[in-house]
């Protein structure tokens, strides 16, 4: 398996995406592939990095309720 990545067997891979897709296509992929990266190294940096505290949530103290004065049936 450590002989995998020579210098030769990248040429052959190179001349293998020119012919399969083109000499137009190729930026297009590259950037593609770049942009996607990209993304996934962001991704895992998002995982792999705990969240930051949130703030404390200050609780309002409640207002006290009107006095109640007791209402008289009217006859």
């Amino acid at each position: 398996m450590g002989d995998l990545l020579q210098p030769w067997h990248l040429v052959v891979l190179l001349v293998v995406a020119f012919l399969v897709f083109g000499a137009k296509r190729l930026p297009e992929l590259g950037k593609g592939l770049g942009e996607g990266l990209k993304g996934f190294k962001e991704g895992l940096k998002g995982v792999t990095e705990p969240n930051p505290p949130a703030p404390p949530v200050q609780q309002q103290a409640a207002a006290p309720a009107p006095p109640t004065t007791p209402v008289e049936p009217k006859s």
